[in-house]
């Protein structure tokens, strides 16, 4: 009598479970996304060398409001000392409105090895969608700005002014999901100022793995009009990275 008892009252709670959480319930979709990516090389041997980069993006987005940060690290070194090391921070606040959004934005570069070692840039301004639906999304934006950039120190120039202007931003970030485990990003920004502008390319191509992971490959290309003398005017890095993205 006892174990039909508890049999009857385990299927009752089963069913009652069953009839509060159905079979093909999902969880709602958060405002808060998030994507980290690492990768990491090392070389032994005739050749002693290793590398790092990682990346962190967060996105919290709104029916007003869209709020997203980047924060980028890359470091290489050899047996005898390091040969690379940057930083990159990126932050944009945006209000959605009727026909686009409002946008508020800062862009920081530490780089020890560049022919300018530290680059702040803020700027505001106005975007909208070109194209959006489920599988091209085309984002268009344009706005002034302040930049400040400080050039590598050099033999002839032990002690370099800061440079500091006035700019026009305008970007353009394309996305295009492939099929449903495969995506390409480009995004494409030019600032331009009257004493030097600049140019830059951030291309991305993501192939899902399963669930949550994806190996990515990405490449930035930045050109710079004005460079101190010796420095090169092309900077690019190329990547191949294990991504995390979670909500």
């Amino acid at each position: 009598m006892l174990r039909a008892t508890s049999l009857f009252i385990t299927l009752g709670l089963s069913h009652s479970a069953w009839a509060l959480v159905p079979p093909d319930y999902q969880e709602p979709p958060s405002d808060f996304s998030a994507e980290i990516e690492a990768g990491l090389q090392i070389n032994t041997g005739n050749t002693e060398s290793s590398s790092f980069n990682g990346r962190t993006k967060l996105v919290y987005d709104t029916d007003d409001f869209r709020q997203e940060g980047v924060f980028k690290a890359y470091f290489a070194s050899d047996s005898e000392k390091t040969t690379s090391e940057k930083y990159d921070v990126q932050l944009q606040s945006s209000y959605k409105i009727y026909s686009g959004y409002i946008f508020a934005r800062g862009d920081f570069t530490e780089d020890r090895f560049g022919s300018y070692t530290r680059i702040s840039t803020v700027s505001t301004g106005y975007g909208f969608d070109a194209i959006s639906d489920d599988s091209t999304k085309l984002s268009l934006e344009v706005g002034p700005g302040y930049r400040y950039n400080l050039p590598q120190v050099s033999e002839s120039v032990p002690d370099p002014e800061a440079d500091r202007e006035i700019i026009l931003r305008t970007a353009a970030k394309f996305e295009q999901k492939i099929h449903e485990y495969t995506s390409f990003n480009a995004d494409l920004t030019a600032e331009t100022g009257e004493s030097n502008s600049t140019v830059t390319l951030d291309m991305s191509y993501k192939n899902t793995l399963f669930q949550d992971w994806a190996f990515k490959i990405g490449m930035n290309v930045k050109y710079t009009e004005v460079v101190p003398e010796g420095s090169k005017q092309t900077d690019t890095v190329t990547t191949f990275n294990l991504l995390y993205t979670f909500k």
